[in-house]
């Protein structure tokens, strides 16, 4: 049976440690805002059906307008997001009405996201009902507390996640239903939740060094190097 694929994108952050002055997402990347190079990945790909954008509420106005100036015809809704990033997740993920829909759930401050690393997701998801996207740690990750090491992991078992994480709708909603019960306590990412509660297996789908986060300002100009226009 075919199913809809939905991106949920989530754009709700305030991106404090760019220190700009405005939310992080309408940052320029060679003359495109964050947010626009965002939707553009999903706007291309061929088997994304559809795109929710969950938006801080006082910027969805300004994300109605960068969809009506660039056409994006997949963007279905702009709704506005929650207290934390999984409550933003689950609002956006709870707009998907079909359970058997697959959905990826990405931040939008991955703005170079490739079309193999999405094509990879959708089609792993014929398959299993989880999937994250990661690479391989190639520094050695220590747990650390009050300034203190505590302990050390080998390295070659270590790997650092990105987004797009894509879920079976049904899947998703349950570790979201389950996880606001706890107040979304301790959630930074939606295949920790599904892992939390155990309700599937989650497969790894292999990630890529472009895809970055924006978080401070240095990044943008590590993007920067990234994209030809």
């Amino acid at each position: 049976m075919s199913r809809l694929v939905y991106a949920v994108i989530l754009a709700s952050g305030k991106g404090e440690r760019m220190n700009c002055g405005f939310p992080k997402q309408f940052a320029e990347i060679k003359g495109k805002t964050i947010i626009e190079r965002s939707i553009e990945a999903f706007e291309e790909n061929e088997k994304t059906d559809e795109i929710i954008i969950v938006s801080e509420p006082s910027t969805i106005e300004k994300i109605k307008e960068i969809v009506l100036k660039n056409g994006h015809k997949k963007v279905t809704k702009i709704v506005p997001g929650g207290a934390v990033r999984a409550e933003s997740s689950s609002i956006g993920v709870g707009e998907v009405v079909e359970d058997d829909a697959k959905v990826l759930i990405h931040d939008a401050a991955r703005p170079l996201v490739t079309q193999r690393i999405i094509n990879d997701c959708i089609t792993a998801l014929d398959s299993c009902d989880a999937v994250n996207v990661a690479i391989k740690a190639t520094d050695t990750i220590i747990e650390a507390e009050n300034g203190t090491m505590k302990s050390t992991t080998e390295r070659s078992r270590m790997m650092q996640v990105q987004t797009p994480q894509g879920f079976r709708a049904g899947t998703i909603k349950k570790a979201h239903s389950m996880a606001k019960k706890e107040g979304f306590a301790g959630a930074t990412d939606d295949c920790g939740i599904v892992f939390r509660y155990g309700l599937s297996e989650i497969r790894i789908v292999e990630g890529d060094r472009t895809n970055i986060k924006i978080t401070y300002p240095e990044d943008i100009q590590i993007a920067e190097m990234f994209v030809e226009a």
